[in-house]
């Protein structure tokens, strides 16, 4: 990109280049076009249709766990250590749909109740050991603030002055980050909001989902933040309560491996949807709500994506544009609001896993904000010459 200011949406149009080298231009899209391109039944909310994929997907969890119950049987072991480790593997799939529905109630996207979205998500969300109602109000401001430097809630890039370069350039270090931030990025962010935003003037103990008096919510919304925490305090206790009875191995192999694996698929997903070589971000006037929901990507997860994980990887852009549209309307949707997004709608049809090593490799650190263009997430041209150097 180039170091010339960004021009405001009444300036004339000016060419920048992403981290690929494209040529990018600045979104000048309104909503009203966006929402005037897609058919009006896209908006329609079914409760017997949201229930009927919470019920399929909670039936195939039970029939799951009662499968998981005759492993115990199985003479080998090394037969059984495989069994265990595929129903952990299918088990956190299926969980992670699960959450994409209590998901799609904190956008009130489940259907037009709130009472009963809101009911449903504390009930799906508390039993993964997620604060629905803390994590709906910090996701809606990430929603509002998406793409915004110094207000987007999560994946906040990092200022390239707050790195050791050289380590950080290292494949090893990149391999270790990665680890790091799938095994326990999405606990690190509900206690101690790792990737968010920074609240110098608040007391560390406070920056957390959990504490009602936390900065990152309103004091309005302090009664919500205690129900969250009452919702994992009820999981919290079962699982306590089963570790007493069945034993602690017991637990992590029906809950606790399952557990990882959704925490895993979550930090993907949503790096994924916000950490790519393509996207902008932007500064102050620069940014406007089309703009920074815009500044997404939709990728391609086949089966599963689609099916399993309810299409949150391929719909995503249209999810951020308008966020009440539920998942079994988003497909058509997308389709509609291509046409007026045109070349700025993202897609990338990259291989899931090695699009989660790129973006690692490429999206490090911004440079300093006198520096840079503020448009988008830096790359060093020395970390850029290693990428190149592996893919070689």
């Amino acid at each position: 990109m180039s170091d010339k200011k960004i021009p405001n949406a009444g300036d004339a149009p000016k060419q920048y280049k992403d981290t690929y080298g494209r040529e990018f231009n600045i979104p000048n899209f309104t909503m009203k076009e966006v929402h005037d391109a897609i058919p009006p039944h896209c908006f329609e909310r079914s409760l017997v249709t949201s229930y009927g994929y919470v019920v399929r997907d909670l039936v195939i969890v039970f029939t799951l766990f009662y499968c998981a119950t005759f492993i115990s049987y199985i003479p080998s072991l090394p037969l059984r250590i495989l069994a265990w480790a595929v129903y952990g593997v299918l088990q956190g799939l299926i969980s992670t749909g699960v959450w994409v529905l209590a998901h799609e109630c904190g956008h009130g996207a489940f259907s037009p109740y709130n009472l009963v979205n809101d009911v449903t998500g504390w009930v799906l969300h508390s039993a993964l050991l997620v604060p629905y109602f803390s994590w709906k109000f910090s996701h809606s401001t990430h929603h509002k603030t998406t793409g915004h430097i110094d207000r987007d809630m999560v994946f906040k890039p990092t200022v390239k002055n707050q790195f050791i370069e050289m380590s950080e350039e290292t494949p090893i270090v990149t391999l270790f980050k990665v680890f790091r931030q799938q095994i326990g990025g999405w606990p690190a962010y509900l206690v101690s909001n790792v990737s968010g935003q920074k609240y110098p003037k608040a007391a560390p103990n406070t920056v957390n989902h959990f504490h009602p008096d936390s900065p990152l919510f309103k004091p309005s919304q302090r009664r919500e933040i205690i129900l969250s925490d009452i919702g994992i305090a009820i999981t919290l206790s079962a699982l306590i309560y089963a570790t007493k009875q069945f034993g602690f191995a017991s637990v992590m192999l029906y809950y606790g491996m399952p557990y990882l694996w959704v925490n895993h698929w979550l930090v993907a997903i949503t790096y994924l949807q916000h950490t790519d070589p393509a996207l902008p971000h932007y500064r102050g006037e620069e940014w406007n709500f089309q703009r920074g929901a815009s500044a997404t990507i939709d990728r391609d997860f086949g089966f599963i994506g689609r099916e399993v994980f309810h299409g949150i990887i391929e719909t995503h852009v249209c999810h951020h544009l308008i966020s009440r549209i539920p998942f079994y309307h988003a497909d058509e949707a997308t389709v509609a609001i291509k046409k007026v997004l045109g070349p700025h709608y993202q897609y990338d049809g990259t291989n899931f896993f090695v699009a989660l090593w790129r973006s690692a490799r490429m999206c490090q650190y911004l440079k300093p904000k006198e520096m840079s263009s503020s448009l988008r997430i830096r790359m060093d041209l020395r970390v850029q010459n290693t990428f190149q150097r592996l893919k070689k």
